[in-house]
């Protein structure tokens, strides 16, 4: 019943109570002041009665059909009565929806023995049989099923851009899978929308469609000849008439924007509208990236940031947090970790690794004669040959440490290797380089190897006591030099030897020793920012060994460092190369998802599917339960479809209904040129076919073709169509995300092959010998690639 304005004091009294409702069933005459009867002729006899949104849904006959989309939430949230429609005899045979049943009539069950029976095949509320004969529990089910819809109708949940918002970034990928674990499973929830009615919303899917950039929507990237080639901007939209040459105003949106742009119809190419009936804004979304020293150096896969999830911390981390008794980081959590046990040798310092963190390189490290006598160059310049103290172990090329399979046990992590555990105390000389005053050794198995005192060649300045521990009276009696520990460490170490250590490259500056086979802790546990920031060996003791070093003011123990290096790497060894990176804190959706229970379900657990191009277990998808490979954009669409529906088979073999679905369409990427992955046989005949089906190539056209202007348009109205068949296809209730990903990649993936060579050619030949060479101009251009990558779309809704 709608509202009465204020001073309407005209208007009519409407009566909507039971003695009303009850004449009409009967179809008795109404007495005076009852309903009123303006009857339109699109009526057919019938009255609306209720608020004017509710009017504007009747006379919307497609309103209902869509179920609401985004732009016309404001229905869902304001839904007061459902309307009340009176009729005048003979009664009408109209379908009613579960929307248009009165709330308030308790009769509403006997319209079956009053008219028979409805004939609504479109409506899965309506009655089908015939009232005579009905049980009283069939009538009761009935009823139960309506009450259900007119529930639902009230709470319908929505998903939608608050404008009272104020967002302070931009949505990023991140966001989007934590709106997804928010509506499904244990994730907070989202401060840049606003959600509704979460309860009601049982699946979610979640669609990746690389090509669409938000320059199509701004027309930046054209898509047909009605928008020309570029945005236009202003104050009033400029429209077109037949005949008439003048573009229409596109949405004026830019990436560097944080807020959506709503989508209005006659702001989009024409490719693009259908959008529209299901979207309500399109949001600027940024990808992960890498950056060192502010200088992005790569962007992380789309894929891998939306279905690897970080672990929320357990209820001790958090209690240790809020007690404020715990100082440093909170121990390691493994419960949800899978160890993959992995020989040591796979931690050995790569030639490159051993550049970027300062390293005095061993000769060995240098294949060709020219790459060697160009790093001796480099050694003279820096006073780091044999001339100025420095030794080389005894080691000829890299492969003189290989330790063949039958010499050591099966399984065994060292490999036969020799490891030994370094750490130095060092004072400060008077001319400030740091001069060793203590060495420690430990074998594998903890044993101690070597722990001397040195007196140094030059008079100290500082004994660092707070630091080393060392003092003056120490080294009174002390008779052992640099010379003397070189010359031991040269019996020692041996072409089979590792040496392992944290910023073990300050150690053997110390020393002033080179070796090839070295494991820094430092590296194999990396500082989320990257080098050259490191963990400190104390706060990696507290995370993951929960062990406390180099407490106090006496200083640090070398032999207590060196053992906690080598307990560090045995964990490493034990638990697998991503342990100790940002993975320990992170695991698969799927098996976040997997510990989640169904509502009303006897405690069945939550069902995560991957459709995508290929053969998803291979890679993101081995930890979903069900997973779908396809070979056109069109399986993509009908597999959702069935993993929806609860026809697609699960690895069990047995029929799954999924509540999250993360799928991919892949045929814009393909005619941009986007595609970049690996061509392996298999998946390069996938892109073969896909190529000649769409018309962009022949088999064994290793060219990649890109699409422009009317073709783009082209392509992307049948991309378009593929989301829309999506989301037509979907539940009610079923929360629609659609992603694109990154931008273009392939100036990335140039750059990054140019680096890449430079470095393979560094290692074997001098600087003017390169054909490739790596410059402050080409690291500036990667960045600016990364930059660009980064900015994708995003659209969101609920079916």
């Amino acid at each position: 019943m709608a509202k009465r304005k204020r001073g309407d004091i005209n208007e009519q009294t409407v009566d909507v109570g039971l003695g009303a409702t009850l004449a009409h069933l009967r179809d008795e005459e109404q007495a005076d002041g009852a309903l009123p009867t303006a009857v339109g002729d699109d009526d057919q006899g019938w009255t609306i009665v209720g608020g004017p949104k509710r009017r504007r849904q009747e006379r919307d006959p497609e309103h209902n059909h869509r179920h609401r989309s985004p732009d016309s939430s404001s229905s869902h949230r304001h839904n007061h009565l459902p309307s009340v429609r009176t009729h005048s005899p003979p009664p009408q045979h109209r379908s009613l929806s579960p929307t248009n049943v009165p709330l308030d009539n308790p009769f509403s069950s006997k319209d079956e023995k009053l008219d028979g029976h409805y004939s609504n095949p479109e409506n899965p509320f309506a009655t089908h049989t015939s009232g005579i004969g009905r049980s009283s529990g069939e009538v009761q089910m009935d009823r139960e099923e309506r009450k259900k819809a007119r529930k639902l109708d009230r709470n319908y949940p929505t998903i939608e851009h608050s404008f009272h918002a104020r967002l302070q970034s931009h949505v990023k990928i991140t966001d989007l899978q934590s709106l997804a674990l928010y509506l499904l499973a244990d994730g907070n929830a989202p401060q840049w929308v606003a959600v509704r009615n979460r309860t009601s919303i049982q699946q979610v899917v979640v669609l990746m469609v690389p090509g669409l950039e938000l320059g199509m929507f701004n027309g930046e990237i054209p898509l047909d000849s009605s928008h020309g080639d570029k945005p236009l901007s202003g104050p009033t939209e400029t429209t077109s008439t037949a005949g008439d040459n003048e573009k229409p105003t596109l949405l004026r949106v830019s990436h560097d924007e944080f807020y959506p742009a709503s989508l209005r119809p006659d702001r989009l190419p024409t490719s693009l509208k259908p959008l529209s009936d299901i979207f309500a804004h399109v949001w600027p979304i940024k990808a992960q990236g890498e950056h060192r020293a502010n200088q992005y150096i790569k962007v992380h896969s789309p894929i891998h940031t939306m279905l690897t999830s970080q672990i929320p911390k357990s209820q001790e981390e958090k209690q240790m947090k809020k007690s404020g008794i715990h100082k440093g980081p909170v121990p390691q959590d493994s419960k949800h970790w899978e160890n993959k046990r992995t020989p040591i040798t796979q931690y050995i310092a790569s030639l490159t690794e051993q550049q970027e963190n300062e390293y005095v390189l061993h000769p060995a490290m240098f294949i060709t004669p020219e790459a060697k006598e160009a790093a001796l160059r480099k050694r003279i310049s820096a006073l780091q040959t044999v001339d100025d103290g420095w030794v080389d172990t005894n080691v000829a090329n890299l492969e003189d440490g290989n330790v063949p399979e039958n010499e050591f046990e099966q399984g065994s992590v060292t490999t036969g290797r020799h490891v030994i555990s370094v750490d130095c105390e060092m004072c400060k000389a008077e001319d400030d380089q740091l001069v060793l005053t203590r060495i420690s050794l430990l074998n594998w198995d903890g044993s101690v190897a070597l722990d001397k005192l040195v007196k140094p060649g030059v008079t100290i300045k500082d004994y660092l006591t707070q630091w080393s521990g060392i003092t003056a009276t120490m080294l009174e009696d002390v008779t052992a030099t640099l010379e003397d520990i070189q010359k031991e460490l040269l019996e020692i170490i041996t072409p089979r030897t590792i040496l392992i250590g944290h910023s073990l490259n300050s150690d053997l500056n110390a020393l002033k020793l080179t070796h090839p086979f070295i494991i820094d802790t430092g590296i194999l546990y990396p500082h989320p920012r990257g080098p050259p920031y490191k963990q400190s060996l104390k706060w990696l003791a507290q995370k993951y060994l929960k062990r406390e070093v180099q407490k106090g003011t006496q200083g640090h123990n070398s032999v207590e460092d060196a053992r906690t290096c080598l307990d560090l790497v045995k964990q490493k060894c034990e638990k697998g190369p991503r342990w100790g990176s940002s993975d320990t804190n992170a695991e698969s959706l799927f098996k976040r998802l997997g510990r989640t229970t169904r509502p009303k379900s006897n405690n069945k657990a939550r069902v995560g599917a991957v459709i995508d191009w290929g053969d998803p277990n291979r890679g993101h998808g081995s930890q979903a339960q069900i997973s779908i490979g396809c070979q056109t954009d069109a399986e993509v669409v009908d597999a959702i479809s069935r993993a929806m529906k609860g026809q697609a088979v699960g690895r069990d073999g047995v029929v799954e209904k999924a509540d999250f679905v993360w799928a991919r369409l892949r045929e814009l990427e393909l005619s941009r040129g986007w595609w970049d992955d690996a061509k392996t046989a298999d998946v390069e005949a996938i892109r073969q076919n896909a190529l000649q089906t769409l018309g962009l190539g022949t088999i064994g056209d290793d060219e990649d073709v890109e699409v422009k202007d009317t073709e783009l348009g082209d392509a992307v109205s049948r991309n378009v169509s593929h989301i829309k068949q999506i989301y037509d296809s979907l539940p009610r209730c079923t929360a629609y995300i659609v992603y694109s990903g990154t931008g273009d990649p392939r100036q990335i993936r140039r750059l990054q092959a140019m680096q890449q060579q430079y470095r393979r050619e560094y290692a074997t030949k001098n600087w003017d010998n390169l054909s490739v060479k790596w410059t402050d101009t080409e690291v500036q251009a990667l960045s600016t690639a990364c930059q660009d990558a980064r900015n994708g779309i995003g659209f969101i809704a609920v079916k």
